[in-house]
């Protein structure tokens, strides 16, 4: 994901339980400077995470840093020989922020590793920065496609790329009966590059693709909606994030569009509600990497997951949380080993190997994940539940 549009402090609690939730974690973290060394003072050493923590797209951001202060507080609770600090960097989504951040991040704070950049853009600004540093990173969230052909020997991700996403979202859609599909993006890379890539998929599987662009500051998008009603697609798929999507929707069901409305993980947050509107927002299809497993019904495993993770926040359990748990616990499996510096923990993770919460995290030479899947969801009243993978799930 990257950044979506200017910080709007009236819609950064996406619901009640986000909003106390967010509370609870951000407090739950020392904030504290540490002293120097190799990332901390003694056995103990300085994690970061970074990402929009109050921003407008704060919902998909919030989730992964409670999943990762779970598992950090999960692990310093064993009393371990190299204990860890987590330090939260708020960029509100903003790349700039993240590059002065990021820089602070090393120098001042004298990090070992950082979860995030949340959002691709983000990504693109601050992990040449860590590469240089050699500090290792892990993204629970970024999912544009090119940030592994970058050449960053020390970036990594726990959660399925764009291509991928793009190919299981088709998949589904095809499955579905669509053979006319719209798509729209904010015109940014990360929903740009999702957009095209999700149209490029579908017309490989015969279907008549058109696309049209909005501006991700803009409120009116009555261009776009005419466009889609001329065109009369079986379904429209938006690339970028809630806050514009929930926009576009709401537009699109007023303005008498009747087919199918999809978008992808940057739009999987019950914020798309609030701002389509419950109504207008019901069917609404979503496509994800993120396994979101509230009930914990997949396994054991995800169902204690989500108890411990209800129990501390007080919430359930949201887009990324089990992805930010994952990527902490990439870092708490290397360190366990009694790695301390950047680089040893950066080559530990080369051959980390563990079952995550949902998925198995073992990276491959570019850093990503060796083996990934697509999960779809879809609005029910004001809940946005599984339907299953992508190869399986089916919608009425």
């Amino acid at each position: 994901m990257e950044r979506l549009g200017t910080l709007r402090r009236n819609k950064m609690r996406v619901t009640g339980a986000v909003a106390v939730s967010a509370v609870l974690a951000l407090g739950a973290v020392s904030c504290s400077d540490d002293d120097g060394g190799s990332g901390g003072s003694g056995d103990e050493i300085t994690i970061g995470f970074m990402g929009d923590l109050t921003g407008e797209n704060s919902g998909l951001v919030v989730p992964p840093f409670q999943g990762a202060t779970l598992a950090v507080d999960q692990y310093n609770a064993t009393n371990p020989k190299i204990k860890i600090k987590l330090k939260r960097y708020d960029t509100q989504g903003k790349a700039e922020q993240a590059t002065t951040q990021v820089q602070g991040a090393i120098k001042n704070d004298k990090v070992v590793g950082l979860i995030g950049p949340a959002f691709s853009g983000e990504s693109q600004a601050a992990n040449p920065i860590l590469n240089e540093a050699k500090i290792p990173s892990v993204t629970p969230s970024a999912t544009q496609t090119d940030l592994a052909e970058k050449g960053w020997k020390y970036w990594h991700r726990v959660v399925a790329d764009d291509a991928t996403q793009s190919v299981g979202a088709a998949e589904f859609l095809a499955n579905a009966g669509v053979k006319k599909l719209f798509t729209v993006s904010d015109n940014k890379d990360y929903g740009l590059g999702l957009a095209g890539a999700v149209g490029k998929a579908m017309q490989a599987k015969g279907a008549t693709v058109q696309s049209d662009a909005v501006n991700d500051k803009g409120t009116d998008y009555s261009s776009t909606v005419n466009k889609i009603n001329q065109a009369k697609p079986d379904a429209v798929y938006f690339g970028g994030y809630y806050a514009v999507a929930g926009r576009l929707f709401k537009q699109l069901r007023e303005g008498g569009y009747k087919g199918k409305m999809m978008s992808g993980d940057g739009s999987l947050a019950t914020g798309l509600l609030e701002g389509a509107g419950q109504a207008n927002a019901q069917g609404t299809l979503l496509s994800c990497g993120c396994l979101i497993d509230t009930a914990g019904k997949t396994n054991e495993q995800t169902k204690k997951f989500a108890a411990d993770y209800k129990a501390k926040f007080k919430a359930d359990v949201a887009i990324y949380s089990t992805e930010g748990y994952n990527a902490a616990t990439a870092f708490i499996e290397v360190i366990k080993t009694g790695k301390k510096s950047s680089e040893d923990i950066n080559e530990g993770l080369k051959s980390v190997s563990f079952q995550g919460i949902g998925k198995p995290i073992k990276f491959d030479e570019h850093g990503e994940l060796a083996a990934q899947d697509i999960y779809i969801y879809e609005v029910k009243d004001n809940t946005i539940p599984l339907l299953g993978n992508s190869k399986e799930a089916k919608v009425a």
